[in-house]
């Protein structure tokens, strides 16, 4: 008797429980209708004004993708995400037009982002694209990334950084290029800059950018020229002396166009300097008239 008790007590306890979810409390048994559905599932897409602790990669998937606060130490900083145009089976190569068409909005969002032309400092952009994997789901962005230098020049290695770079170059910084050091080898030209303080001694000063026209990577001395014509047009405007004949007799200049893997990729930037082979000098030239950089008799 006991034993049928037992059963009967549990059975109404039972039934009151299932009766109570389904009546009680404010609720209608439907435990569907107050969620909202769940966002379809869609590609990884990267953030701006992050940065990331590693080195810079190609390709970014979202197992690699680990953003930090840029007041931390790190090493790349992404000025801008866009979003590739169109469609095409493949993630964008080296030399493609859309890859090139995301360098120059990159560099147009990075110039803007630091406040100058990003070139004007110890600064590289570089564009990050989705893993194969990525672009097969859907994924189509592309992110401009800034690292810091310790020089522009062959031998340049990466810094790890703290803070950000936006606004870096708006006005003077540490960033900047100045006033350099020429070292020159066994041949008449410089073969290293290094940066100094104006007020120290130096031969060499940073004069600006010059955009190349598009076409192939100098590789003769016939293909130089134009480059050189270009940097003595930025020197001239940026001393204050006429860009006439007798320039070339002012002052040399030294070319810096970016490397051939960067030229494919769309970067025209060439850095241009005022190189005095025959003197030095202890303060900045900019805005120092003929004066400053006499036309040369020999």
């Amino acid at each position: 008797m006991r034993r049928a008790m037992t059963i009967l007590v549990a059975a109404l306890a039972a039934g009151a429980v299932l009766a109570g979810c389904g009546t009680t409390g404010g609720l209608d048994g439907d435990l569907t209708d107050e969620w909202a559905a769940l966002p379809a599932a869609g590609p990884f897409t990267p953030g701006a004004g992050v940065c990331q602790v590693g080195d810079f990669t190609d390709t970014v998937s979202l197992a690699a993708y680990e953003p930090v606060d840029c007041a931390v130490p790190h090493r790349v900083e992404t000025a801008h995400v866009g979003v590739f145009p169109g469609e095409r089976a493949g993630v964008p190569g080296v030399g493609s037009p859309e890859l090139r068409g995301a360098f120059a909005e990159c560099d147009t969002r990075a110039t803007g982002y630091v406040g100058d032309d990003w070139r004007a400092g110890r600064l590289r952009l570089a564009v990050a694209v989705p893993t194969g994997p990525g672009w097969a789901a859907g994924a189509r962005w592309y992110r401009c990334d800034l690292s810091e230098l310790n020089t522009v020049e062959a031998a340049a290695t990466v810094v790890t950084r703290t803070g950000s770079l936006r606004d870096a170059l708006k006005g003077p910084s540490p960033l900047r290029l100045g006033c350099q050091r020429a070292k020159t080898g066994r041949g008449a030209g410089v073969q290293v800059l290094l940066p100094v303080e104006c007020g120290t001694a130096h031969e060499a000063e940073f004069v600006g950018v010059w955009k190349a026209p598009d076409r192939p990577y100098p590789t003769k001395d016939v293909d130089w020229l134009s480059l050189y014509a270009g940097c003595r047009t930025l020197l001239g405007r940026y001393v204050g002396v006429p860009d006439d004949a007798d320039l070339r007799f002012r002052s040399g200049v030294v070319v810096r166009p970016p490397g051939p893997g960067r030229w494919r990729v769309g970067d025209r930037g060439v850095r241009c300097y005022l190189w005095l082979s025959d003197r030095t000098v202890t303060a900045s030239l900019k805005g120092a008239g003929p004066a400053a950089l006499p036309v040369r008799t020999r």
